[in-house]
């Protein structure tokens, strides 16, 4: 079972909106469609730029500096499945989105 962290309110990401957290050490990106939340680390695995500044489109988030696609469900970069950016699994309770890592089979 996972360990489940506070890491903003629901009332902090706006729908549509992005925020950046902390969790485990590590800069999370939240994304916010409706009542559906998703988190992805912050950095571009390509040259480290920052995928909350992206725009998010169908599902997947594009860093802002050279245009790779992330699928914010699981990581992989469109482009090249093979490669993946961590997500996380995310949960809202009382009004406080939680993180947890994701299992390996995720």
């Amino acid at each position: 079972m996972p360990a489940w962290q506070t890491v903003a309110r629901l009332t902090d990401l706006p729908d549509g909106d992005s925020l950046l957290v902390q969790y485990d050490g590590r800069g999370v990106a939240l994304f916010r469609d409706g009542d559906a939340v998703s988190a992805i680390d912050d950095r571009c695995p390509h040259a480290g730029a920052s995928l909350c500044d992206g725009p998010v489109e169908n599902g997947v988030v594009t860093c802002p500096s050279h245009g790779w696609e992330f699928r914010l469900t699981d990581g992989a970069c469109v482009g090249t499945p093979r490669l993946k950016n961590r997500t996380y699994a995310v949960r809202v309770e009382a009004g406080e989105i939680q993180l947890a890592p994701r299992s390996p089979a995720s």
